[in-house]
């Protein structure tokens, strides 16, 4: 994206945010946000996202989350992702559902159930995830592409599935072939740099 134009996107998304911390950048001119929702520093957030709060609702994306193109977030109470998290194209997160036992009223009509929903620092939900209300996502852990998420998840675990289930740990019990390999890619290439934290 040309840098001016980069500019001119995060200067007009910028003030759709309740908070917004430093050398955040939005990418696009179709960031849609209703409601409270805070950013940390060095967020990087793209086009097409709904971002939408109602009644004392808050949405926070701590330092340095990224967010890809049709993100959904709705909150009524708290959704929070991390730091160095990635929500991937297509993720939909919400800490509420309407009620839909003990009850034949139409859904619509039902009260709202809330519960806070938190995903945790360093984590990647894959592309067109589903992150359900009341659900903890730990440090670290990795969401399949399409999965549907309804319990909690534990630090540096994979989930996948509809519904989800634990695939493995990231460093526990890892096959040795697979640590060899994964020792072998590290010693060669290293960890990359975070491109979000050199000046612009």
């Amino acid at each position: 994206m040309n840098k001016l134009l980069r500019k001119y996107y995060t200067f007009k998304n910028r003030r759709k945010f309740t908070k917004v911390g430093k050398k955040c950048r939005f990418y696009g001119n179709d960031i849609l946000i209703e409601g409270n929702v805070e950013a940390g520093d060095f967020v990087h957030i793209r086009d097409h996202c709904v971002f939408r709060t109602r009644g004392e609702g808050r949405i926070v994306f701590k330092d340095r989350a990224m967010v890809s193109w049709n993100v959904i977030i709705e909150s009524g109470q708290l959704v929070e992702i991390g730091e160095n998290t990635g929500l991937a194209e297509g993720v939909i997160i919400r800490d509420g559902t309407h009620l839909i036992y003990g009850t034949k009223e139409h859904w619509r009509f039902t009260p709202f159930i809330i519960k806070p929903t938190i995903i945790g620092p360093n984590c990647w939900i894959g592309s067109r995830a589903y992150i359900n209300y009341g659900v903890t996502i730990g440090e670290g852990a990795v969401i399949g592409v399409g999965s549907i998420v309804t319990k909690d998840v534990g630090p540096y675990e994979v989930w996948a599935g509809t519904p989800a289930k634990y695939v493995a740990h990231r460093t526990d019990d890892v096959p040795p072939s697979k640590l060899a390999e994964a020792q072998e890619i590290l010693a060669r290439e290293g960890v990359r740099k975070d491109r979000r934290m050199e000046d612009e």
